[in-house]
């Protein structure tokens, strides 16, 4: 039988079976002189008809399944575009970079702070190199003594967190903190955890609640109650809660809120918080900032220690009171303070100068008649 092989001009490799199918045209191949005028037989036209059947479902499916990834994919190229402006310095006063180096100290300060309250000591020290930032001491030694008895509490010693309290002990309580009674909970519930063997050490470990049984009478008698069931298993009593392990993930965290309240540290670095405010208002402030260019509104957005309209950020937020006149509607500043009058109303200073006729003032609220001299500045 002569060869009916088909060859491609210009192709180094053999063609694969799609784009062999796909570039065939019959009209153009030569008829097979030895197949001229042959009938198929049944058998080999239905082999072909089934050969033609599932190339032709593959080149569907193949179809099918390329343009749904196609249609993915500049899905993906549209939502970049849609969610990611290329440019956002624009909400942002110009004269806030007016003291490009302080501000970039500033920033390498809060960075440092950072990391060192993460516990990424060397990278901070790495950090403090190259920028040629100075960092007091006694600025580092309160991450270092945290971050010591952090990672000593995340391998369950109880020791540098105990010693620690013990003597910050007078400081805490001031603060109402319940730190100490909690590791020396823990500790005792670890004794609880050696079984019967460990059962006179736990007795004996019992001594330190005394000075906590008035405030956490209810978890001692707790404590104390479980001490019937030991020989049994605590696994499988009514007291097998306090063998959780999720009692360390808490005693973390409330070493860390007690501590950072007691060094005034925050519990979140400034950095964070920044970052995590700067995520919620940045959207806001964009469309603001498209609604006045399209406006053409001037004037709006002109202080670059004041927004044009508040941002709630949440209750998460909240670090300190703020005072927003009521005259006004404007929040009070350093150069606009709250003013309390005699009658004891709180107005802002600029209210307090629009309000003054003939030199008196009269009350907004009251309509009582006082000297502007007689306001006193109040602070939160």
């Amino acid at each position: 039988m002569a060869d009916c092989s088909l060859d491609l001009p210009g192709s180094s490799s053999p063609p694969s079976h799609l784009s062999l199918l796909r570039s065939w045209d019959h009209r153009r191949v030569p008829p097979c002189p030895a197949l001229q005028g042959t009938p198929l037989s049944a058998t080999l036209s239905l082999v072909m008809s089934q050969c033609c059947r599932k190339i032709k479902d593959t080149v569907q499916k193949l179809a099918s399944d390329h343009k749904d990834i196609h249609s993915s994919v500049s899905r993906v190229g549209k939502a970049i575009d849609r969610n990611f402006d290329s440019e956002i310095c624009g909400v942002v006063s110009d004269a806030v970079w007016d003291a490009r180096e302080q501000q970039q100290q500033i920033l390498q300060m809060a960075i440092v702070e950072h990391l060192y309250q993460q516990g990424m000591l060397s990278v901070a020290e790495e950090l403090c190199q190259e920028s040629t930032l100075n960092v007091d001491l006694d600025f580092k030694q309160p991450f270092l003594e945290l971050n010591r008895i952090l990672e000593a509490l995340h391998e369950q010693d109880l020791g540098p967190a105990l010693e620690w309290a013990v003597s910050h002990r007078q400081r805490l309580l001031e603060l109402n903190s319940s730190l100490e009674f909690k590791l020396h909970r823990l500790h005792f519930i670890r004794l609880l955890a050696g079984g019967p063997a460990k059962q006179l050490e736990a007795l004996s470990y019992a001594r330190h609640f005394q000075p906590f049984a008035r405030l956490h009478q209810r978890e001692i008698q707790v404590m104390m109650g479980s001490l019937v069931y030991l020989r049994l298993g605590l696994e499988k009593s009514p007291y097998c809660h306090l063998l959780d392990s999720s009692h360390w993930a808490e005693i973390c965290e409330t070493f860390t809120r007690d501590a950072c309240s007691l060094l005034g540290l925050s519990v979140e670095s400034p950095l964070s918080v920044s970052f995590a405010s700067g995520c919620v208002a940045l959207p806001v402030l964009m469309n603001i900032k498209a609604v006045i260019e399209q406006r053409q509104c001037t004037g709006v957005w002109n202080h670059k220690d004041e927004l044009p309209i508040e941002i709630e950020l949440g209750m998460k937020c909240w670090y300190h009171s703020v005072f927003a006149c009521p005259i006004l509607r404007q929040q009070t500043s350093d150069s606009n303070p709250p003013i309390k009058l005699i009658c004891g109303h709180v107005i802002s200073r600029d209210a307090l100068n629009k309000l003054i006729n003939g030199g008196k003032l009269k009350c907004p609220y009251c309509p009582m008649e006082q000297n502007p001299a007689d306001g006193k500045r109040i602070i939160f």
